[in-house]
């Protein structure tokens, strides 16, 4: 015997259709006074898209609710020390594609990634081949490399201002203290070269106590961050490079909480065995890390 199975009514279903169609025209001939064009053609392809997800997926009000909340509570964490909202963007992509976009692809130069909520302007100047550390714990690290244009002509007096967490994976920043460790700026040589210690990038979690935290838990994602040392490199006449480089070999490559890694800024990271002279005779107790990144800039405008 065959069971007898319920059809939908096409009639209903053309119904709904036509109310939720009717709905979105509405909402998006709310935009038509708007003296901004810009801001009109965010706020119309914001509301399309949106309009699409709530469709697409049949949102119910309980889940509306939720999102409601989620969203409540991730403002109510936001301060002037912390940004949820950032952190947010950056677990769900959007930071990084942001950057994406506003970074074209420009022959060989150098990938931007994600700036990060621990840059401070003012950071203390080194010379080349002096320490960012700045007492920060952590394995020695000797960093070096060359800053060029993308016709490979050196950029000398460029300034590379450069920052990373310590071995115990906080920022200076993130301590009560008022320290100031683990940043600086220098500039390039007349070559475009340049040179400093830090501390070997180690991995850290970025704020997980929160509801983007609370987030990445439901879903069965780790809040860490490859292991990393932070770059941002200014020069006339070419594109401001924000980037990272990462160590090689970090498990956490593929599964950066923000997206961040790119292949083309994974260096080696090598390690020396204690007692192995260091390129400037400084004198360290035990082992230390080397690595070169050599870096391309975009004219400006690129």
């Amino acid at each position: 015997m065959t069971q007898d199975r319920t059809t939908p009514d096409a009639a209903a279903a053309a119904e709904q259709d036509r109310r939720e169609e009717e709905l979105l025209a509405r909402v998006l001939r709310s935009f038509d006074g708007c003296a901004d064009p810009r801001l009109k053609e965010l706020m119309r392809a914001l509301v399309r898209h949106l309009h699409a997800f709530l469709r697409e997926v049949r949102l119910t009000e309980d889940e509306w609710w939720k999102a409601i909340g989620f969203l409540t509570r991730t403002g109510h964490t936001t301060d002037d020390r912390r940004q949820e909202f950032v952190l947010l963007s950056d677990t769900l992509g959007a930071s990084m594609q942001t950057i994406t976009i506003n970074n074209r692809a420009y022959r060989d130069a150098t990938e931007a990634t994600v700036f990060g909520p621990f840059f401070v302007d003012g950071a203390p100047r080194v010379e080349l081949g002096g320490d960012i550390g700045g007492g920060a714990p952590g394995e020695p690290c000797w960093v070096e490399g060359t800053v060029r244009d993308a016709s490979g002509a050196p950029i000398p007096d460029a300034r590379i201002d450069v920052w990373e967490a310590d071995a115990d994976g906080f920022y200076d920043v993130q301590y009560d203290d008022g320290r100031t460790a683990g940043r600086a700026h220098l500039f390039t040589g007349p070559d475009g070269e340049y040179r400093f210690w830090a501390v070997t990038p180690t991995p850290y979690p970025i704020p997980d106590d929160g509801p983007v935290g609370a987030m990445l838990a439901a879903v069965g994602r780790s809040p860490m961050r490859a292991s990393h040392l932070h770059f941002k490199v200014t020069a006339a006449g070419h594109r401001t490079l924000v980037t990272h480089i990462f160590v090689r070999g970090d498990d956490l490559l593929d599964a950066d909480s923000v997206f961040g890694v790119r292949e083309s800024l994974v260096k080696d990271f090598e390690r020396m065995p204690a007692g192995t002279p260091t390129p400037d005779g400084r004198a360290v107790g035990g082992t230390w890390s080397r690595t070169r990144f050599d870096i391309v800039l975009a004219p400006a405008g690129a």
